[in-house]
């Protein structure tokens, strides 16, 4: 049974890809398809360019890079048993001024 605190239920969404569709498709005047089309083409672009390891800057608004993680041991847990954690790629972002002080 799943508690009432449970951070799943906890988590609120205002706006989803299907939302930024339909406000893209609206303020640009076009069918939803097309703003469909748009919206996807932006996040491709940036997962391309991030597998790629380059950096996304859209000034104003902030930048999306990689970082490397290296390996390091871990805990699980449940058992407290050591486990050993490889080394990954991870995106970061970090919102440019005009972001931050939009929403200040």
């Amino acid at each position: 049974m799943l508690e009432l605190r449970h951070p799943i239920l906890l988590r609120r969404t205002d706006m989803t890809k299907g939302d930024l569709i339909d406000k893209v498709a609206k303020d640009a005047d076009i069918s939803g398809a097309q703003a469909k089309k748009v919206v996807d083409s932006v996040f491709d672009s940036i997962t391309k360019a991030l597998k790629k390891k380059e950096t996304v800057t859209l000034v104003g608004f902030g930048a999306f890079s990689v970082s490397r993680r290296s390996a390091r041991t871990g805990r699980n847990p449940k058992t407290g048993e050591e486990i050993k954690i490889k080394a990954q790629n991870s995106p970061k972002f970090k919102a440019g001024k005009a972001l931050k002080d939009a929403v200040r």
